[in-house]
């Protein structure tokens, strides 16, 4: 086999294949060159190359969101590392386990001007998981006593480091800190930065391995509930007459069956669900907006729970979270192994296990459900509502919610749904979705930047054909995500263009202007037909409902290609239509 020669090298690739991390994503370089010598001739690793930094690490983020294992991406040096930055903040607020691996210059050719260089230890400190900052080792370095280039160094400090190694074994601290890095990443679910200095020659090659790294394996505490705690719990939980559960963002098929059924069976219990929460259950409220958005202030103040109980991500639906914060609950209860936000200022518990975990604890525990008319009342509301969505949904001229409504109703079963953000997410969450679906969306961040780039990082990680809904602006802005080789032929695209961020037309805000067009609506006359082409796409695109009907029938049928539908809509009416939905389901 075919390695690198550079110790540091031989130590990462080692390293990773000893963790478990398969998938390496590695963008082209020059000073990256000994690691993508190593990862690509190990029949181990499956690699890919991705151009666009920042189209791989999203790249990178939807196969290990899929996988829930760590996935690696490997730069170069300079600014190739800042165009994983934003993938890794969506990330580091998914709690996705992604690898960054980046080349680096020595330290003494840092700061005195050198081609493609830029400061790149800990350059992701305020969102990431661990910052790993190796070292050159002194068996392969060329700046050891007797060099010509030792003088050079800026300072005694620097010479001392490489003749002593800080006091350290160099080999040593670089094992320990691979081994801390990939550890956090695989335990604690986010991402870690490991910045890797390599000296040239950057491309010899061996046939034996150097160094033999020893991977560490941490010592996992499992945590457990405190009785104390559940007994807490329980005291408040069969007090109160008002519970609400509200779940965000939810891994599919993570949730026991069981503790749902017996949640469900009390009648002082509503379970509000997102769209991206992968929760199903018929006397769940799936459409939180629909719900709220008619209510009255005094309405909003009946459906005030004395208890809330959160897990999951972060929550989509801005008017849960406002109507939260203004008749706040009681208490705030969330469960996470990790982390519980404040998001509606009243956090009052932080379970820090998983769903499940306490659930088993706790549940068995309740021996009674306390006598409530809460989630009849509730219940009652949604069936009006659901009447009412059904005929506005019938009569609604073409446009973006007629549009959304067709493409979940086609979505054939058992796919993947990968959302985009900004409208596409927030109509989703009016609309029943199909429970054999599986649905993601980037919502660590709510960036668009990405999101083609995460969807098709989970096609290729997944034997589940996988669909991708978004709108125009997302899809273009991450344009260089079809520049991609391996692209499955059953993926789909469904870009619903309305000429611009038609979400902002919807907002507050003066519509209608030079001004608001230019700079906030962003209007344009692009399409996808030319961008489809180049990259290998089956390209079709409708502007009415007739032709949706049909073309979507065909759309999800097999090809040998992939295929993207583009879908034009009326800009100007768009927004006319979703108000006119929340006064007609009022």
């Amino acid at each position: 086999m075919i390695y690198p020669k550079i110790p540091l090298a031989q130590t990462v690739i080692q390293l990773c294949k000893a963790k478990g991390i398969q998938h390496i994503v590695i963008s082209p370089g020059s000073r990256n060159a000994p690691l993508t010598i190593g990862f690509t001739n190990d029949s181990y690793f499956t690699c890919y190359s991705i151009v666009d930094e920042r189209c791989a690490a999203f790249f990178a983020l939807g196969i290990a969101q899929q996988i829930n294992k760590s996935t690696a991406v490997v730069c170069t040096s300079g600014s190739a590392l800042l165009n994983y930055y934003p993938a890794v903040a969506e990330a580091f607020y998914s709690n996705i386990p992604l690898v960054v691996l980046s080349a680096d210059r020595p330290k003494h050719l840092i700061g005195i001007g050198d081609g493609q260089t830029i400061n790149q230890k800990n350059v992701f400190e305020n969102h990431i998981l661990y910052s790993a900052n190796l070292k050159l080792d002194l068996k392969d370095e060329k700046n050891i006593p007797g060099n010509e280039a030792l003088p050079m160094m800026k300072n005694l400090e620097d010479k001392l480091e490489r003749l002593l190694g800080l006091q350290k074994d160099i080999q040593t601290f670089n094992e320990e800190a691979i081994n801390t890095a990939i550890n956090f990443s695989n335990l604690k679910k986010g991402p870690v930065h490991i910045n890797i200095p390599f000296d040239e020659p950057l491309y010899d090659m061996v046939d034996k391995l150097i160094v033999s790294p020893k991977a560490t394996t941490p010592v996992i505490k499992e945590k457990t509930i405190e009785n104390h705690v559940i007994l807490e719990c329980l005291e408040d939980w069969n007090a109160a007459s008002k519970k609400m559960i509200l779940v965000g963002t939810n891994q599919p098929h993570t949730i026991d069956e069981k503790w749902l059924d017996e949640l469900i069976e009390d009648d002082s219990v509503i379970v509000f669900t997102e769209t991206t929460s992968n929760l199903h259950d018929k006397s769940f409220f799936p459409s939180i907006d629909q719900i709220i958005a008619p209510l009255s202030e005094e309405e909003k103040k009946q459906l005030q729970p004395d208890i809330l109980l959160t897990f999951g991500g972060l929550i989509v639906s801005k008017k849960i979270k406002q109507l939260l914060r203004k008749y706040q609950p009681k208490q705030h209860w969330h469960i996470d192994e990790k982390e519980a936000n404040d998001t509606f200022f009243c956090l009052s518990n932080h379970i820090e296990t998983t769903p499940n975990t306490f659930f088993e604890a706790f549940l068995p525990k309740i021996t009674h459900y306390v006598k409530s008319d809460f989630k009849a009342n509730w219940t009652a509301v949604k069936q009006k509502r659901l009447l009412k969505h059904k005929e506005y949904s019938k009569q609604v001229p073409f446009s973006d919610f007629k549009v959304f409504d067709k493409i979940f109703k086609a979505i054939p079963n058992q796919y993947i749904l990968q959302i985009g953000n900004s409208s596409a997410i927030r109509y989703s969450q009016l609309f029943s979705i199909n429970k054999t679906l599986d649905v993601f969306c980037n919502r660590g961040t709510s960036g668009i930047d990405g999101s083609t780039s995460t969807a098709i990082g989970c096609a290729v990680a997944n034997t589940k054909p996988t669909i991708f809904v978004t709108g125009d602006l997302s899809f273009l802005y991450d344009s260089n995500a079809l520049w991609n080789n391996y692209i499955p032929v059953n993926f789909r695209i469904i870009v619903i263009n309305n000429q611009g961020g038609g979400i902002f037309r919807i907002l507050p805000g003066h519509k209608n202007t030079e001004n608001f067009s230019t700079y906030f609506e962003t209007n344009h006359n692009l399409s996808a037909r030319h961008l489809s082409e180049m990259h290998g796409f089956e390209y079709a695109t409708i502007s009415n409902e007739v032709d949706l009907e049909t073309t979507l029938q065909s759309f999800f049928a097999k090809s040998t290609a992939p295929k993207l539908l583009e879908i034009f809509t009326p800009k100007n009416f768009n927004d006319e239509a979703l108000i006119d939905y929340f006064k007609f389901i009022s």
